[in-house]
């Protein structure tokens, strides 16, 4: 995927990509040595993943159904470099 929404990656190759996701992913790479040391199977992998799904769906969910902060927080927490 592109570095954005609105990125289309055009800057490289569906084979690059597939490679890269095939040889390089560290998810996938993680997954396969979970399976291939025996300490997890295929049913483990895919409760993990339902349960992480879930957590992404409920953070969604209540970050789309919260009220716009107000514009006194905008810099809450953040530090301003002098130039």
């Amino acid at each position: 995927r592109g570095h954005s929404m609105s990125d289309p990656a055009k800057y490289r190759t569906k084979e690059e990509v597939q490679k890269y996701r095939t040889e390089q992913d560290p998810i996938e790479r993680l997954r396969e040595k979970l399976l291939g040391d025996g300490i997890a199977d295929e049913a483990a992998l895919k409760a993990i993943d339902k349960d992480v799904k879930a957590v992404v769906a409920k953070s969604a969910d209540f970050a789309q159904s919260s009220p716009e902060p107000s514009p006194d927080e905008l810099y809450t927490d953040v530090t301003i470099a002098a130039a």
